[in-house]
């Protein structure tokens, strides 16, 4: 009886240390591979800081447009971002332009409420413009800082729920042009 109550024991011991040493088929996220690509589209309205003259000052529309984004995440914390975005719509004197940017985003996980992630970037590139009736095109040098949140849908679509950049065009004519806006859209993460 007691041999039976030993034999019982050990086997119930050995059984729960296999059950708690035994892994799923999935590598836990500390060690499993972090890599992925998400691609999306977003609408865009951005005040594009020129109203004509060749002089920076603030227009009295809005452009707005489509553009594209790629997120690359190749760690946990090393991850970029390279956008297009096209402002062609609602011109002021068919003045318009378009943005080529890319560089390195930060997303803020610690910060993450439900299955929002608010993320921050820094992204360089070239700007180009259309200057007022058609007179004048220029690419320009186009610095971007950014942020905003992303929210996770399902495993594959995410919400681009609001995305602010503030750029800088250093050397626009003779001086420096600011334009700002805000985008929203959808992405597909690929891998």
């Amino acid at each position: 009886m007691l041999l039976n109550r030993l034999i019982v024991s050990l086997f119930v011991t050995l059984l729960a240390a296999s059950a708690l040493s035994a892994r799923a088929q999935v590598s836990p996220s500390a060690y499993g591979s972090q890599f992925s690509i998400t691609a999306g589209a977003m609408v865009s309205g951005f005040q594009p800081d020129y109203q004509g003259g060749f002089v920076a000052q603030a227009a009295p529309n809005y452009l707005y447009g489509p553009g594209v984004y790629v997120d690359l995440k190749l760690t946990h914390w090393i991850q970029a971002e390279a956008e297009g975005r096209w402002l062609h719509y609602n011109q002021y004197l068919n003045i318009n332009e378009s943005n080529y940017l890319i560089g390195p985003r930060l997303p803020f996980t610690r910060l993450r409420v439900w299955r929002a992630t608010p993320y921050a970037k820094v992204l360089i590139g070239m700007g180009k413009m259309n200057f007022e009736f058609n007179s004048a095109t220029g690419s320009f040098t186009d610095i971007a800082y950014g942020g905003g949140v992303d929210i996770k849908v399902t495993k594959r679509i995410s919400l681009r729920a609001v995305d602010f950049e503030y750029q800088q065009w250093p050397r626009w004519v003779n001086s420096s042009l600011y334009p700002y806006g805000v985008s929203v859209g959808v992405g597909y993460k690929i891998f």
